[in-house]
């Protein structure tokens, strides 16, 4: 492969059968950018027509995770300019998580530390996915007034229960045995492990190397708090789930809390992309994200979640609406609406990823 430019972004090496992908932006904790999810798409495509790469090895350099997901100071900055780069780079994002889904070879990926967002489209999409005990995943965009994307909404859609629609409306951040529980992931691997086991991914097939080195994965707390998460999610109306939550009181009353927190408009135009995706294709998912992803630029609260968080970070967003009951349904179908010739269109145009 030649020698590796440590300045590079994401590094792409072969090691005996497997071909390995390291995002390299340790400091940001790997978040990505249009860059790098271009370069992905790239040599994705690449290695799946080239024989001597049996296998993909997707991990992140440093010790704090995998990818922190979306590079949002960019969009932030991106975002006082028009947001056409963002559109531009989710398309392409877009088109790597379905490339990745439907990835003719195991795609294996190593969801150490922090896996949020984005990262998890890079990830959970992919056919052997490996979490350990310092796993923090989840989808957290109602907090920044944004909603789950990179197909994140499909993905907890098809969660156990209302487990999915629990963890996208407050942005937990999930353990290695939620993942596993919520069907984001499929093995747990000591971190402690992982180099041993990208060794062996170099001369040993996905399912043997896994199986040497998985071991039980703790318990979810997710799983168990099922007795009020179910029944208090079930429904329809953001307003409903947040009174069933508040009735239930305890931890079920936290999460209440934690909801009101988050930008209204993203509670419930989350809410309405889970029920919506239910039965999707990953393809109509994704084209459907794109739909609210690029309404979400458009809007005051994407802009304001972000500057409150990392650019200002004085956590004190001021959301316009303010409050759940000032969002209207007609605002939030608004987000649905078909973008005419602006549309992703990856399931009419036979889901074409490169």
């Amino acid at each position: 492969m030649g020698d590796l430019q440590e300045e590079d972004e994401v590094l792409f090496e072969r090691r005996g059968h497997l071909g390995v992908v390291t995002l390299n932006r340790p400091k940001a904790v790997n978040a990505l950018n249009h860059g790098m999810v271009k370069a992905m798409l790239r040599q994705l495509v690449a290695w799946a027509d080239d024989d001597s790469v049996q296998t993909v090895l997707v991990r992140g350099a440093g010790d704090r995770g995998l990818c922190a997901g979306g590079d949002i100071v960019a969009i932030y900055k991106d975002m006082l300019h028009g947001g056409t780069e963002t559109a531009a780079f989710w398309a392409d994002e877009y088109r790597l998580n379905l490339l990745i889904s439907q990835y003719p070879k195991p795609y294996v990926a190593f969801m150490d530390g922090l896996v949020l967002g984005g990262g998890v489209g890079v990830s959970a999409h992919g056919s052997v996915r490996v979490v350990t005990e310092r796993t923090r995943t989840g989808m957290p965009e109602t907090t920044i007034g944004f909603v789950p994307d990179v197909g994140g909404t499909l993905l907890l859609s098809r969660a156990p229960g209302e487990a999915g629609t629990h963890a996208a409306l407050t942005g937990a951040h999930l353990s290695g045995g939620d993942a596993l529980f919520l069907g984001l992931a499929d093995h747990f691997v000591p971190s402690d492990s992982l180099p041993a086991l990208a060794a062996a991914l170099e001369s040993s097939t996905a399912e043997a190397a896994v199986e040497r080195f998985a071991q039980a994965a703790p318990d979810s707390t997710l799983a168990a708090q099922r007795g009020w998460i179910d029944p208090a999610y079930a429904y329809d109306d953001a307003e409903e789930i947040v009174r069933s939550l508040r009735e239930a009181g305890g931890e079920a009353a936290s999460a209440a809390d934690t909801i009101e927190a988050k930008s209204p408009t993203s509670v419930k135009v989350a809410l309405e992309s889970l029920r919506r995706v239910r039965g999707a294709t990953l393809e109509e998912a994704l084209d459907q994200e794109y739909r609210v992803g690029l309404r979400c630029l458009a809007g005051p609260d994407f802009r304001e979640g972000i500057r409150a968080q990392v650019v200002d970070k004085d956590r004190n967003p001021q959301w316009k609406p303010a409050t759940l009951a000032d969002v209207q349904a007609s605002d939030v179908e608004g987000y649905f609406a078909p973008l005419g010739e602006r549309e992703l269109g990856l399931a009419s145009l036979g889901a074409k990823t490169t």
